[in-house]
Formats: structure tokens, C-alpha cells, sequence
């Protein structure tokens, strides 16, 4: 039990008085050292919290003080940790998921949004914020048909602050691009890490599926797609570097699957890959027990593993320990290193979520492609 708690069960008379006192004189959850405590004050008959670590019990149930209306959960979360979650609250009239009343710190996905548990340590990165003495860059739209696809692909293009028609620029293609923009801050990133010289001013393809669960899972056409379509059409409308070392592809799970795949069946044409949390699913004996939409993905990843050859030179992979899919991208490691690419593996105390692919963008966008900053210092 945390010290904030035994105060409160210590006051003489648990009313309503005290309870709004204890509540206005605390910030929620209460983090004390590797110990948090969460708090729900409210009418029910259980309450829960649910919560997004792989490995522990998804649904932890809440302890009511008394016969109050205040109800608390203590757990251990180490230092650093990021936890995203919800509470269940059940009563005879409803059952259901809500944001935490108390906390005020939100995370946004395609999906909705989660409460955030900061844990002891953990700071929102400064670089992930605007910057008003950093220069913004600029969003361009694309769009045209694709043979491959037998579709209409859109594209929107990141131009760097002070893009010159006459100069050379690296490019990174990024899967859900939308999504790391909305949800993972990618334009301030990019601007705030240009501006401050830790990597150099490049180009950035923003691609979006409408089918990204078909068509990013190891789907040959994708990578066609990418290689023989878009590639080419940015190359005739941009001044980019024509070289492998200053290509490079980028996705988050299922993305990160498209990301490796493509490269793969399109070796020395991609010479950076930067993976976050990648659906890594493989089977060494029986079921891979995801889902049937993990089925080409487990095909791909088979073949892989049994024939990597050298996709690229080099690779950033990272992955968060309260992710289900630890086990696949550790595993993938020593395969990565087997095959003579240059690789950085990150994990982090983050679960399998947008501000986790966020945080570690600095990390592996200046170690494959560093700015003057780290090329003077490093």
C-alpha cells in the first residue's frame, strides 16, 4: 500500500469532505517510486482496470475503502514504464471501458483513446513538442494510378524547411504515414530534429492503406508497388539522392512487416530499414496462433528465417517489453545480425502503441541517416 493511501484509510472519518480533499491534493495515478496507485471515485459494484502489459492479467480489479465511493489498485510498475489503460466499471445498470476521470494524460490511436501511466522517470520527450524556433516544413499531396494496385494511390510528401529544387535529399518512405503524423507527431519531430542538425534535412513519403492488413502483409504487389511505381515517380519529381545508403523504409507493425518484406524481395535497393514493433509472427513447430490474418505473414517470416539474404545495410529495430510481440522481434535479432546488416536493437517499457513508435524516433532516424550534429560530435 502506498503512503498516499494509508493516509487516507488513516483519516478518522472517511466523508466527502475529506475524500474531495485527499483528491484535490494529489495528481492521479499516484506514482511513488516503482509503486502506483490508481484511483476511481464513483458509484459501482466492481471496478477494474484494463489495461495493455503483455503477461500480466489484463484485468486487474480495484479495492473499495470502506463503504465510500472511493475505490484503489496499487501496482508495481518500474521506473521509466509507459502504460496505457482504461477502467471497467460494472454495475447492475451497465458494464463498461472508460477513460480514467482523474488523469489527465491521454493517448490518441485509429482506434480512440487510452489513459497514460507515467511511470517514475518517464518524460514526454522534448523533441516531440513544437518548437517555435524551429523552422516548419512542408506537406505536399500525390496522387496517381497504380497498374499494381489496380487502385488510386495518394501519397503526401514532407518537404524540409528551406527545400531547395536544386538540391539532393535523402528519402524515407513511411507505412501509415497518416498515423505516425496524427498520432506520433512525425511533422514536429522531423522539423524539430532537422532544426536542431540530428539528421539532415530529407524528403518523407507519407503512404496510407485503405487494405493495410491484406496489402502490408508481405503482399509482393506492395512491394512492386513501392520499387517499380512510387520510387520512380518521386524521382522524377524530387531531387532526391539515387543511392540505396539514402533510401529508407520505415512501418510499425504490420507496417514494419511491408517494410522488411520489400526490401527483401528487393535486395541493395533499400539501404535503411527502421522496424517499431513489427508483426514478426513465425511458427517453428505447429499453429502461429495469431489469427488468420497473420497467416502470409507467417509464411513470409518462415521463408525469412530460412533464407534472409542481406536486405539492406542497415536496420533499426525497437519494440516495447509489455508487447506481446517481444518474443518475435527479439528473436529476430540475431538473424538481422546473422546477415552482415549493421543493427541497432531498442526495447522500451511501453506497450504496443503509437507514443511508443513516437518516443523512438529520434533514436533510429538519426543512426541511419545522422545529421551534421552527430557526424562533428560522435
Amino acid at each position: 500500500m502506498t503512503l498516499a493511501i494509508q493516509q487516507l484509510l488513516d483519516l478518522e472519518q472517511l466523508d466527502q469532505a475529506s475524500i474531495g480533499a485527499f483528491l484535490g491534493e494529489h495528481e492521479f495515478p499516484i506514482v511513488e517510486g516503482r509503486r502506483v496507485t490508481f484511483v476511481y471515485r464513483g458509484a459501482a459494484d466492481e471496478v477494474n482496470l484494463r489495461h495493455f502489459i503483455y503477461g500480466l492479467p489484463s484485468s486487474q480489479p480495484f479495492n473499495r475503502i470502506g463503504d465510500s465511493d472511493l475505490w484503489y489498485l496499487t501496482l508495481d510498475i518500474p521506473e521509466c514504464s509507459r502504460v496505457e489503460y482504461k477502467i471497467e466499471r460494472v454495475t447492475d445498470a451497465d458494464h463498461v471501458w472508460i477513460m480514467d476521470p482523474l488523469n489527465p494524460h491521454v493517448a490518441n490511436d485509429p482506434y480512440g483513446a487510452n489513459s497514460v501511466c507515467q511511470g517514475e522517470g518517464y518524460t514526454t520527450p522534448d523533441w516531440t513538442l513544437h518548437d517555435s524556433e524551429a523552422r516548419p516544413g512542408k506537406l505536399d499531396a500525390l496522387a496517381f494510378d497504380s497498374a499494381i494496385l489496380e487502385s488510386r494511390a495518394s501519397v503526401r510528401l514532407y518537404l524540409p524547411a528551406r527545400y531547395r529544387p536544386r538540391g539532393r535529399y535523402p528519402l524515407a518512405i513511411f507505412h501509415d504515414g497518416e498515423d505516425y503524423l496524427r498520432f506520433a507527431e512525425l511533422k514536429i519531430v522531423l522539423d524539430n530534429l532537422i532544426h536542431r542538425l540530428e539528421i539532415p534535412p530529407m524528403i518523407v513519403a507519407l503512404i496510407q492503406s485503405s487494405d493495410r492488413l491484406r496489402e502490408y502483409a508481405a503482399d509482393p504487389r506492395h512491394a512492386e508497388h513501392l520499387t517499380k511505381e512510387l520510387i520512380p515517380l518521386l524521382e522524377s519529381r524530387y531531387p532526391l539522392i539515387r543511392r540505396p545508403s539514402a533510401r529508407a523504409l520505415v512501418g510499425a507493425s504490420f507496417g514494419g512487416v511491408a517494410a522488411l518484406s520489400t526490401a527483401w524481395r528487393y535486395p541493395g535497393f533499400y539501404g535503411r530499414l527502421l522496424l517499431q514493433s513489427g508483426s514478426f509472427a513465425f511458427s517453428d513447430i505447429g499453429e502461429h496462433g495469431r489469427g488468420p490474418a497473420f497467416d502470409p505473414v507467417a509464411e513470409f517470416i518462415n521463408g525469412f528465417r530460412e533464407n534472409p539474404g542481406r536486405p539492406s545495410e542497415k536496420v533499426f529495430i525497437s519494440c516495447g517489453i509489455y508487447e506481446s510481440l517481444i518474443y518475435e522481434n527479439r528473436s529476430i535479432v540475431p538473424l538481422f545480425q546473422n546477415t552482415g546488416m549493421e543493427v541497432r536493437y531498442v526495447e522500451a517499457r511501453d506497450g504496443h502503441n503509437w507514443n511508443n513508435w513516437r518516443d523512438r524516433l529520434r533514436e533510429g532516424l538519426s543512426w541511419l541517416f545522422p545529421g551534421p550534429l552527430w557526424m562533428v560530435y560522435e
